[in-house]
């Protein structure tokens, strides 16, 4: 195998503003769609290309972090870093210059996601692999090796996950028929915050007319009457078969989201998404003693160590980490691993437009055995990627090319 050297990481800040209420939620009214994106240059032509999620004029400072935080890869052959990654990892997430801005959580934590997720890409296409093949061919003990167990040993040892892999291996032959019938995904552009209620009752129609049986609506409104009309009408066009969800973003307050969800129980949601502070465990779990509606918890948790709180309270039915918010690839697969020894389905939320989560899906579905649900679709940024998602029939395709997907024309 050809050595591969970085020889030096830059950092590059592409944002793209989004029109006609397109990616609006209750708190994001005007979205800027926005990458912050790490490039790992080396000695035989191949770039790494990673990516962070932001949505604004934050994302300078996400670039900003990337541009020190890249030092720590600086010379080193990408084959012989992954081989260990996990300290390297653990090296970034810990820097003493920077540790004290989270500890692993915000700006900081955002630019070790780019960075990793450009680390994780420069290797697969340095096999000349997709992302979702280089991962279900690794060992057990190769997989555990890129990952950072700290603050999760009590739950997950590292013996353990490798005894967690090796389990799953009968099966994985019959799971890999996912590559050619393409996991399914659901609509979650049917019903932005900002969309008319006229322009959702169209986009319903248009998303059932693509193949997708499962979409997904905005509420959070001051109003909650609009939610429920809103919600009811999703219900009423979409059929008692379709899949539902309603996500509040963070919106409501305890008492809000117990009243709310009692009200939104009748129409069969499939789950409701983030009904109150991303932050607070009890109040979820009191919602989920309170309303029996299954709950998916995760777009703005920022790390493991939340997301095991979380596993351990109970109250989370979907688990909707995101590699392009937590720590990257190395962190989404940890954390995928808790949850499939808490028995908890990972639908991630894709902060990336499903670029990378498609390889990462694939990955948990095959190689772990969590079941292969659903993956968030999301097209608004289509144009400006070098390899777009592929959707056929409500699926996603099996992407080929090398690499996680992350290469933005122009950038």
């Amino acid at each position: 195998m050809n050595s591969v050297v970085i020889k030096k990481g830059i950092a590059e800040d592409a944002r793209f503003e989004l029109k006609d209420g397109a990616g609006s939620d209750a708190v994001h009214t005007t979205p800027i769609y926005a990458y912050a994106v790490c490039r790992l240059r080396t000695d035989s032509g191949l770039e790494g290309v990673g990516l962070a999620f932001t949505l604004g004029a934050g994302n300078e400072m996400v670039c900003k972090a990337i541009s020190y935080l890249v030092k720590h890869l600086e010379g080193r052959e990408i084959n012989e870093l992954m081989a260990d990654f996990g300290k390297t990892y653990k090296a970034m997430v810990d820097d003493p210059n920077f540790r004290w801005l989270g500890p692993h959580k915000g700006v900081v934590h955002l630019a070790v996601a780019s960075v990793v997720n450009a680390c994780y890409d420069l290797w697969a296409k340095s096999k000349g692999l997709p992302l979702w093949q280089l991962l279900i061919e690794l060992s057990p003990e190769e997989i555990v090796n890129t990952l950072d167990f700290s603050y999760c040993e009590e739950v997950l040892s590292k013996q353990e996950a490798i005894s967690l892999l090796n389990s799953k291996n009968n099966g994985k032959m019959e799971r890999k028929k996912i590559l050619d019938l393409g996991y399914p995904g659901y609509d979650t552009s049917i019903g932005w915050f900002n969309y008319s209620d006229e322009k959702v009752a169209d986009n319903i129609k248009k998303a059932m007319d693509m193949g997708f049986t499962a979409m997904k609506l905005k509420v959070g409104s001051k109003d909650a009457a609009r939610d429920i009309r809103r919600a009811q009408m999703v219900r009423e066009i979409a059929g008692d078969k379709a899949t539902i969800m309603f996500d509040a973003n963070q919106q409501w307050n305890l008492q809000q989201a117990i009243s709310i969800c009692k009200e939104l129980l009748p129409l069969n949601p499939y789950w409701v998404e983030e009904p109150t502070h991303p932050d607070d465990v009890q109040a979820h779990v009191t919602l989920a003693k309170e309303v029996p509606v299954d709950l998916a918890l995760g777009e703005h948790v920022p790390n493991k160590v939340i997301f095991k709180n979380f596993l351990q309270s109970g109250c989370m039915s979907f688990n909707q980490v995101d590699a392009v918010r937590v720590g990257g690839i190395s962190e989404f697969i940890l954390i995928s691993l808790l949850s499939k020894k808490f028995e908890v389905p990972v639908v991630p939320h894709v902060g990336d437009m499903g670029q990378i989560h498609q390889h990462l899906v694939l990955f948990n579905h095959i190689t772990m055995d969590h079941p292969a649900l659903l993956l968030e679709h999301i097209p608004h940024l289509k144009q400006y990627f070098q390899h777009p998602v592929q959707i056929i029939d409500g699926r996603y395709k099996t992407p080929q090319e090398p690499g996680i997907g992350a290469e933005l024309i122009g950038y």
